[in-house]
């Protein structure tokens, strides 16, 4: 009897848990090929604007998740295979050579990842193959939900309305403790790249950052049990979530499910143990809302298409004031505004790949409602320099602020000084990440423009010199 065989295509689900992709391969094959392929798109392309499409910070992260599914497939009697180049000519050469059946895989949804999904199933087709799709990005299966992608609610709070309290939650698929049937001939595992081999430079971790982030299954899943079990941190989230230093004020999971290394339906289920064994309250709703909103802007991606990448948004809104000035870009890029509030804060981010959300609504709102930039620049530096870059969050998260996207405000403007004092009143976060106003006392730290040169000096700083001079507000 001919034996099923079929390509497991690992894309932005590194993980074995909650597999959707996998539960269907274990189904329908009796051999089954793990493939994973580095992008050569990713790993050294660039960006509409001039950016890497993949910063250092997030290529070490995917390589360490890479290590890590490696790993696991090895300890279930299987193997992943590793690639580099286009997945639609990789995983074609693989599919026919080996005369495989079908290649399952995550379906994605926004307009790079579909190119390489579509090239790949016409090749397929041509060979008498097929692409069989799953999910995996979302809290919610869309064919659960009480309305179609196309319908979806533009406004969130409505969306939430309609899904939160209707809308069941379904358990993990029981992958994660799944023996793998591994393929019996001859194919060369291949090596995972290290960071000097995608063109990257080795880096040293800074410490000062909020997480070491290590990427991998075994990481997530070690972050989960911390934050619920360990620290027991679930408690309080609604009261820090909007700080600004430390690993613990936020669940720090995104890196995880931006590479798919965990499931957001197994945080849920944690978080339903959670609040049956130890506590059920605000906050620990908060952490739900949190992965409500990132459905939403995932919808609102499958809905509007590539209408989130444009300067008008969905709204289809464009602010001709908007300007693309790569001079004023760099300034606030480099953290050279002078207002020490979003220095310190596009420091942290190009120093680690990372800042809190609190810190990211406030640069944006500085770039577009005070610098007057253009919105779609920002959105992009933002994508090359994250570990934890999602398109449909990030992008929709830039909409919002933008006033382009899902919100019934026209902009969502931060005031920037009354968010410093609000957020950092001491300028502890502030002097972690612009040390050179570490003796400015706290009550002085965030209106630097407001005292007299001599008194600066008396501090260490001269404006102009070793500290820019503050860019004004509304210009």
């Amino acid at each position: 009897m001919e034996v099923r065989k079929g390509i497991l295509w690992f894309r932005q689900d590194l993980r074995i848990h909650d597999n959707e992709a996998l539960f269907e391969a274990l189904e329908f094959c009796k051999e089954i090929i793990p493939v994973y392929v580095f992008d050569e798109r990713l790993f050294g392309g660039k960006t509409r604007f001039g950016f890497p499409k993949t910063g250092k910070f997030r290529a070490k992260f995917i390589i360490e998740s890479i290590h890590d599914l490696r790993k696991s497939l090895r300890a279930r009697g299987s193997e992943l295979v590793v690639r580099f180049g286009k997945p639609e000519i990789e995983i074609f050469k693989i599919a026919r050579q080996y005369k495989t059946d079908w290649v399952f895989c995550n379906r994605e949804r926004t307009s790079e990842e579909v190119f390489v999904q579509d090239a790949l199933e016409q090749k397929l087709w041509s060979i008498g193959q097929e692409m069989r799709y799953s999910r995996g990005k979302m809290l919610y299966y869309t064919s659960d939900l009480p309305f179609p992608v196309t319908q979806t609610p533009d406004v969130f709070s409505n969306f939430r309305k309609e899904v939160e309290k209707i809308v069941p939650v379904r358990e993990p698929l029981p992958t994660e403790s799944a023996e793998i049937p591994a393929f019996h001939f001859d194919l060369e595992p291949g090596e995972i790249p290290a960071l000097q081999d995608l063109g990257y430079e080795k880096f040293e971790h800074d410490p000062r950052a909020a997480v070491a982030f290590e990427g991998g299954e075994a990481a997530a899943l070690k972050r989960l049990h911390y934050y619920f079990w360990e620290a027991d941190l679930p408690r309080n989230y609604k009261e820090t979530r909007n700080e600004l230093m430390g690993g613990d004020y936020s669940t720090k999971f995104s890196p995880w499910l931006s590479q798919g290394c965990i499931s957001p339906k197994r945080i849920i289920s944690e978080l339903t143990k959670y609040e049956d064994e130890v506590v059920k309250n605000e906050s620990t709703y908060w952490i739900f809302f949190e992965l409500l909103w990132r459905d939403f802007f995932r919808l609102m991606g499958k809905k509007h298409l590539n209408r989130i990448f444009l300067k008008g948004g969905p709204k289809n809104a464009n602010n001709a004031a908007l300007k693309n000035n790569p001079t004023l870009f760099q300034i606030w890029a480099d953290g050279q505004t002078g207002v020490p509030f979003i220095d310190a804060n596009m420091n942290e981010l190009r120093l680690t790949g990372f800042m809190s959300n609190r810190g990211r609504q406030n640069v944006a709102s500085f770039l577009i409602h005070d610098l007057k930039i253009n919105w779609q620049v920002g959105a992009e530096y933002f994508e090359s320099l994250l570990i934890d870059y999602d398109p449909c969050s990030n992008w929709g998260n830039w909409n919002y602020i933008a006033g382009v996207g899902s919100d019934p405000r026209e902009t969502r403007y931060f005031n920037i000084a009354s968010q410093a004092q609000r957020y950092d009143p001491n300028g502890d976060y502030v002097k972690r990440w612009c040390p050179q106003l570490e003796k400015i006392p706290a009550e002085k730290i965030h209106s630097l423009d407001a005292l007299a040169p001599a008194e600066l000096s008396g501090y260490g700083i001269t404006l102009g010199e070793n500290y820019p001079k503050p860019r004004a507000l509304h210009f």
